[in-house]
């Protein structure tokens, strides 16, 4: 796991904030268009802040706003009018009312729904969401985290690791989010201390050891002072590594999407008259180029893409995650919920499954209750044939349960009334998630991870495709992808 290792250790990349933000604004004045153009083409990172309760995640976005001058002056004057009202600084600039925009939010001074917030630097765009810190809203985090590629994990230096700390880090890993800050914030309440910043971040490093998260980098921080947020502390001498913002600037954006293969969830048949046909979709991960041979599920027949179709006009390629209509150069039948996919990488299919589930629902899980299944564009009918085990998340054991309640975690085998077409949830989160609904009050009750299966009998390849071919993951051969999967796995962008 890479992760700095002392407090010494340079940033991984030099990014100056201040002067970024004042060519941007140079050039918005200067040359409108090409601003607007440059603008476009843009980077997008989406990432979550989380944690425990009032460990300052709404302040920190606040910050991030406030110090990369993307708030308009009427909003900082009804944020210092809502401080004076509102606000649990004193009446100083509470930056957190930025963020908790519920009345319910601000009268309790916590964060209930997942809010999300957006700003952008000369080289880079940014979509936050600000995900809520209580138990009881651990799923709004879930959702809030499927399609972030970076979690903000803060823990309050007076406070250290809590038991929320270890559940929003454990549910970030395992939808698949392979770089995480764990920002230790209010270092002003502890006087900048040393010794406080070490002592939690080595409490900390046995259990992200233990979830083999990738990339892990520890910032100091006072949220509610700008330390280490967007400009450098001179509290924190000690501290050489990089700021929040810089570091936001050094990760690769849809990395793991772009090295996937080719696959498609054909969302709508758009056929606007006699003379076109075409399968709309959002490319799920991969690259898709004009004349390449595609395979489609379920018929399993392979014809070639004629045309790449998009708002802007034609293009030669396209990858994920743009939206596209493709053309084919045959007449096939291919309908909503249909997958294409590239030739030679082939989809699993079974109608039973092995899936890490999170349970959402105030109900506890019932075996052998049939829920609806919603996995890319299609549905089935799904039941809970067996608990493997609940995911002790404090210390990481497995459990033996007969069901499984509101924000367990449980390893579990499902039987489909019908096969469906996946992937694991490791290498593609769109073929590799699922939610289940009920049937009668039509919510959302649980979402699942598909898992390698541990013996291997279930994940079977269809032996009347073609025959797979080793991916590459994070440079990793997928015949490995067993091992991996116990600990990185990335809830999917369909909740």
């Amino acid at each position: 796991m890479q992760t700095d290792k002392s407090t010494n250790c340079p940033a991984p990349a030099t990014f100056d904030s201040a002067s970024h933000m004042q060519s941007d604004r140079e050039l918005a004045a200067q040359d409108i268009v090409q601003y607007l153009k440059v603008h476009e083409r843009k980077e997008i990172l989406q990432f979550l802040t989380c944690g425990s309760v009032d460990d300052g995640k709404s302040t920190l976005i606040g910050r991030l706003l406030h110090d990369t001058d993307v708030v308009y002056t009427d909003h900082l004057e009804a944020l210092e009018r809502d401080s004076k009202r509102a606000g649990r600084t004193g009446g100083e600039l509470d930056l957190s009312l930025l963020v908790d925009g519920l009345q319910a939010e601000r009268e309790q001074g916590i964060t209930i729904d997942v809010a999300y917030r957006y700003f952008s630097t000369s080289s880079r765009k940014f979509i936050i969401a600000d995900c809520p810190g209580h138990e009881q809203y651990t799923r709004n985090m879930a959702t809030g985290a499927s399609n972030c590629e970076l979690a903000v994990i803060l823990i309050d230096a007076r406070h250290g690791v809590l038991p929320q700390t270890k559940q929003h880090t454990y549910v970030a890993n395992l939808l698949g989010i392979r770089n995480v800050v764990i920002a230790i914030n209010k270092m002003d309440l502890m006087s900048y201390d040393q010794q406080r910043f070490n002592a939690i971040r080595a409490d900390f490093q046995n259990y992200l050891d233990a979830l083999a998260i990738p990339n892990v980098q520890f910032i100091p921080i006072s949220a509610k002072q700008g330390d280490n947020v967007v400009r450098r502390s001179t509290e924190m001498p000690w501290y050489q590594g990089p700021t929040l913002l810089s570091y936001l600037h050094t990760i690769p954006v849809a990395k793991q999407r772009l090295a996937g293969s080719f696959r498609m969830v054909v969302q709508r048949v758009n056929r606007p008259d006699e003379n076109f046909r075409g399968y709309s979709g959002t490319i799920a991960s991969g690259v898709i180029r004009t004349g390449q041979t595609i395979t489609l599920y379920p018929s399993g027949l392979q014809t070639t893409v004629d045309r790449i179709v998009t708002m802007d006009g034609d293009l030669a390629e396209a990858h994920a995650p743009m939206a596209v209509t493709l053309t084919l150069t045959d007449n096939v039948d291919s309908s909503r919920g249909d997958v294409f996919v590239a030739k030679g990488h082939p989809l699993k299919e079974n109608r039973s499954i092995h899936a890490k589930l999170v349970w959402m629902d105030d109900s506890p899980l019932r075996l052998e209750r049939k829920y609806i299944m919603k996995h890319g564009a299609s549905k089935v009918l799904a039941s809970v044939s067996d608990i493997g085990h609940r995911i002790g998340i404090e210390d990481l054991t497995q459990q033996p349960v007969k069901q499984l309640v509101k924000n367990d975690i449980g390893y579990c085998r499902l039987a489909l009334d019908k096969s469906i077409y996946f992937d694991t949830y490791y290498n593609n989160r769109v073929l590799g998630g699922f939610i289940l609904i009920d049937r009668l009050s039509n919510r959302t009750v649980g979402a699942g991870m598909i898992e390698p299966d541990q013996e291997g009998e279930m994940c079977r390849t269809s032996s009347s495709r073609p025959t797979s071919i080793p991916l590459a993951v994070n440079g990793t051969r997928a015949d490995s992808e067993t091992n991996q999967a116990r600990h990185a796995k990335p809830l999917a962008a369909i909740i």
